[in-house]
């Protein structure tokens, strides 16, 4: 990555964010669009080219992962990513809501006519809540280093490896994921410790 990367929100930022958008036009949309991005890594591209198709079951109801095809990916990147709870009920929530339901758009993040939201405008979206809440150095993209940063630090707990990290961001080579990894300062000290 080129230039200066995005900050990786913390715990108490990322409360601050879905306080803030609760009280938006579309706060049911504005959630499920805020934790795409910081729940399941998803690129303002992916969050713009996510269709219901992608996140129910062959019986209609909200599935238990995401089902992303490359073409609504950047290059090869498409994957599937097991949704977290929270955004599984919002996005549930928004399936049922009769104003954001399939009948009314295919896509998950629809805009104000129905159509898709287009990457430009969702990057946009995220630069106004962070501008708003004064969250400087955020963009589009922080949602999306937490949750490589946060997954990195949890997967030898489920007995992952960087390898599934990389998977679930759908970068290409492991460098690549671990330039999105924030470091840990009290997590090297304690590690320093144990040794």
């Amino acid at each position: 990555m080129a230039g200066k990367q995005a900050k990786v929100l913390s715990k108490k930022e990322t409360g601050q964010v879905l306080a803030y958008i609760a009280k938006n036009r579309y706060p049911l949309r504005d959630k499920v669009m805020f934790l795409l991005s910081v729940k399941a890594g998803l690129r303002a591209k992916e969050i713009s080219h996510l269709r219901w198709f992608m996140v129910t079951d062959a019986s209609g109801q909200v599935s238990d992962a995401i089902h992303l095809p490359d073409k609504s990916s950047k290059g090869k990147s498409g994957r599937v990513i097991p949704l977290n709870s929270e955004l599984k009920d919002a996005i549930e929530a928004l399936y049922r809501n009769p104003y954001h339901s399939p009948a009314l758009s295919s896509y998950v993040i629809p805009s104000e006519r129905g159509n898709k939201m287009l990457p430009c405008n969702i990057s946009h979206w995220f630069r106004i809540i962070y501008q708003s809440l004064r969250l400087d150095g955020c963009s589009s993209h922080s949602g999306r280093r937490t949750f490589v940063t946060n997954v990195a630090k949890h997967i030898i707990q489920v007995g992952g490896s960087l390898r599934d990290v990389q998977q679930l961001a759908g970068h290409s080579s492991l460098q690549m994921t671990q330039s999105y990894i924030e470091g840990d300062a009290e997590a090297k000290r304690k590690v320093v410790e144990l040794i």
